[in-house]
């Protein structure tokens, strides 16, 4: 490490703010995950049950056999022998960050900066000393009627800006501050002619921002007057900040997430919505300074916890903004990388819901918190009528499309099966309705129930057809899933087939029968093997249609003589309730199977 290197201010915790633990202490000691913590065995001692711990949201570790712990630079230095200069440089490198050297234009940026923070400061001050006075009350009164009180105000360093055009810049230049690090900080503006600056927030309830630190890096002013033009306002970017890369009460939020056992962090639309969640016992809201979320911002999410919830209110504008965060994320989703959706009904925010039905509406409103998939399934579905067979390929081109952007292909796959999955029962729901009110045709055709063939393994047949030929379980996954094989082992063949990872590409026989070996259904896997290798059908072809028209057979039919009791009772509505019901169905006809061949031996006899 070159001694001409300085750690400039709030360098390492931004390091550790970019860093997660268990990657970086993963390398050394094998973790597995224990709710919110992950353990393994000690590096420093010869220990055989695990009592090392590491904690991601808090960013420790903890070792009970030898009592060290500390953070990611701490490990470092203890596990690799470095200094903490050292250990700091190596993590910096691997997180992308630039440890400065100490020119002379680098010392200057470190005061310069230095300076920035200090006068953003000092204007806080101000704005707390100033709501607090008499120029206050209307600003007092405003915070008053939305619930919060003083305690709230010191909490959450609310203040107030003087209507005034310099009030804040002379404060500040009696504090030393000179003109132009009063406007570098954001706190006043240059008029494009010329002219002396003025300051930049007048009349206003003020939000300081801070950084991962908590250090005040720029405000937001709230208007106080109903024709407040904008009704927000943010400061503009500075050498500090850069409203797309910053969460407001981000560093409050992370620390009250550490306590919590939520997935991650919740994103709301504005200030008012974050502090009313946090009065409210929620204390691991944020919100973003009035844009639609960055990259930058949901990888902060994402370093704090793996499933933050965006919060939106459920109208038109909400859905949307909805829909831009999803477009968003996708790209850059990981197994422990997602998003939830809670979208609140009736054009309501947290801070609305909170003060008209009490903080445990909005703790059930987050609990029914949607994933990410479902809402862009939604969006999908909606997005037109599916009332012809290209509107129907247009819902799955849309669907795959989307998938397609993701960059992780373990997660891409996954959204492409689910997907799929949900628009085959969605397409399947849609065609049991226009079959009639009992959800099954009206012209029944002629069952394989209703033949002389043994019930036995019928149906084996189209089962393996589809195993050979993989595209017809895409092609016939409704009628699949509706059939009703009597045989109790082709059942089970029929439901692990249609639950098979990439069914439409990725079956084979061999796979298929090593599970159903591995899950104990012997007789499946032999009847599999035994059966003889089949001739591959072509997609869109006559064989095809012979083959779908096959299984229609073994879709229930409304009558009693092929289904006994069971026609009588109400149909189910998806297939998953069909494959549960199959099983009642199966064990009735079997019986029935059973009890024939036994009369008929008897007369034999």
């Amino acid at each position: 490490m070159s001694a001409s290197i300085r750690i400039p201010d709030g360098f390492v915790e931004e390091l550790k703010a970019r860093i997660r633990p268990s990657d970086v202490i993963g390398r050394k000691v094998k973790l597995k995950k224990q709710g919110k913590e992950w353990v393994g065995l000690s590096p420093f001692t010869n220990e055989k049950s695990p009592s090392f711990y590491v904690n991601d949201q808090k960013r420790i570790f903890k070792d009970f056999s030898s009592g060290i712990g500390g953070d990611v630079i701490s490990f470092v230095m203890e596990t690799e022998r470095l200094s903490f200069m050292e250990a700091v440089e190596k993590l910096a490198d691997e997180a992308g960050m630039q440890l400065p050297k100490a020119t002379p234009q680098d010392e200057e940026t470190y005061d310069r900066r230095k300076r920035l923070y200090a006068c953003c400061e000092a204007a806080c001050k101000f704005f707390e000393d100033r709501l607090r006075a008499a120029e206050g009350t209307e600003a007092r009164e405003y915070l008053e009627n939305r619930g919060l009180g003083a305690a709230a105000w010191a909490r959450h360093r609310l203040g107030y800006a003087p209507d005034d055009w310099r009030k804040t810049i002379d404060h500040l230049k009696a504090e030393s501050f000179g003109m132009q690090e009063i406007v570098d900080a954001g706190l006043a503006v240059v008029k494009e002619g010329g002219g002396d600056p003025y300051d930049r927030f007048r009349g206003r309830v003020i939000f300081p921002i801070t950084d991962v630190r908590g250090q005040v890096i720029a405000f937001g002013g709230r208007g106080l007057q109903p024709d407040a033009k904008p009704k927000y306002l943010n400061s503009n970017d500075t050498e500090l900040f850069h409203k797309g890369r910053v969460l407001y009460r981000y560093k409050d939020a992370r620390e009250a997430f550490g306590s919590t056992d939520e997935g991650g962090l919740i994103v709301t639309e504005g200030y008012m919505d974050a502090i009313a969640m946090a009065e409210a016992g929620i204390g691991h809201a944020v919100a973003p300074l009035g844009t639609a979320l960055t990259e930058d911002q949901l990888a902060l999410l994402w370093r704090a916890g793996p499933e933050p919830v965006l919060c939106f209110d459920g109208d038109a504008a909400g859905i949307r903004a909805a829909y831009r965060s999803i477009e968003r994320a996708l790209p850059h989703l990981q197994p422990e990388r997602t998003l939830f959706f809670c979208l609140l009904s009736g054009g309501m925010d947290p801070d609305d819901l909170i003060r008209q039905s009490g903080p445990e509406a909005m703790k059930q409103a987050l609990s029914n918190s949607v994933p990410l998939i479902e809402v862009l399934w939604r969006r999908e579905r909606d997005a037109e009528p599916l009332d012809t067979p290209e509107r129907q390929a247009g819902l799955e081109a849309r669907l795959m499309q989307a998938a397609a952007t993701i960059q992780h292909a373990g997660v891409r796959a996954a959204y492409e099966r689910e997907l799929k999955s949900r628009k085959n029962d969605h397409l399947w729901q849609m065609r049991r309705k226009a079959r009639g009110p009992a959800g099954r045709p009206d012209a029944p055709v002629k069952g394989a129930h209703q033949t002389s063939t043994p019930a036995k393994t019928r149906g084996l047949g189209l089962l393996v057809r589809a195993i050979d030929s993989p595209h017809l379980i895409d092609v016939g996954f409704e009628l699949l899933s509706m059939a009703i094989f009597l045989d109790e082992d082709v059942a089970t063949l029929r439901d692990v087939i249609i639950s098979w990872p990439d069914a439409g590409t990725g079956v084979d026989r061999s796979a298929i029968a090593t599970h159903l070996v591995q899950s104990g259904n012997m007789r499946a896997a032999d009847l599999l093997n035994s059966y003889p290798a089949t001739t591959a059908i072509a997609p869109d072809g006559a064989d095809e249609r012979e083959w779908l028209i096959a299984l229609e057979q073994y879709v229930a039919r409304d009558d009693a003589s092929a289904f006994g009791d069971v026609a009588k009772a109400e149909v189910t509505a998806s297939p998953e309730n069909w494959r549960r019901r199959r099983h009642e169905v199966a064990e009735r006809e079997a019986r029935v199977a059973r009890l024939n061949e036994a009369a008929e031996q008897t007369d034999q006899d």
